[in-house]
């Protein structure tokens, strides 16, 4: 199936495009709800993630503690790494098992850390990207979240660079500050009737002229 790697930095709004994608009948598999789904409480991860970080990792609900390991991951990247090898195994197989059984206009991977994984470029026919500038994902993530402006900026540095996602791109849909909800649909309707050709042409083959 003629497939896309959605991603953005965090507060780029790649899931409300995500959101529309699926509405429009594009087949969705988000790596961020099979990653929060692996570390529910009795999830796959849990007890993987028990063994290596010990039980102040897991919350009293029995899900991870994400505020502990947030805390952890964005300070130590030899944490980072420990939790990726428990997680990044997991979140494959489940996202393999995913795209055998769906079906859909084209199929859209969204992924966080498309660029700095390497191992989607292959794997996808073109990356889009959901692009603003770092002020607006800072003042975005704080309304919704509460964190505070330097957690944030933590977790961005631990991401890819704006210029690095945009050098990669396909695709870009810009969210800005002065972007409203009808213009980012309206650029995500006008990428949707791309792909969605794309996927046409992409079922019937190359065209041979004589």
């Amino acid at each position: 199936m003629f497939s896309i790697g959605l991603t953005g930095g965090i507060g780029s709004g790649k899931t409300q495009v995500a959101d529309w994608l699926a509405e429009w009948g594009a087949a969705v598999i988000d790596t961020d709800q099979i990653a929060h789904a692996l570390t529910a409480a009795g999830g796959p991860a849990i007890e993987p993630v028990r063994q290596a970080f010990g039980p102040a990792s897991i919350a009293a609900d029995g899900s991870l503690d994400r505020a502990w390991m947030r805390e952890r991951v964005f300070s130590d990247a030899s944490v980072r790494q420990r939790l990726e090898a428990i997680l990044h195994p997991l979140i494959d197989q489940a996202v393999r098992d995913r795209a055998a059984h769906t079906q859909g206009l084209y199929r859209v991977y969204v992924v966080p850390l498309l660029v700095e994984s390497g191992r989607w470029r292959d794997r996808v026919d073109r990356i889009c990207v959901v692009d603003c500038d770092p002020a607006t994902q800072i003042r975005r993530v704080q309304s919704r979240s509460g964190l505070t402006p330097e957690a944030i900026e933590r977790i961005m540095s631990a991401q890819a660079a704006r210029g690095d996602r945009l050098a990669v791109a396909d695709d870009v849909i810009v969210n800005d500050g002065d972007t409203s909800l009808d213009m980012l649909r309206q650029r995500s309707r006008q990428c949707h009737q791309l792909w969605c050709d794309l996927a046409s042409r992409s079922l019937r083959g190359p065209t041979i002229h004589d």
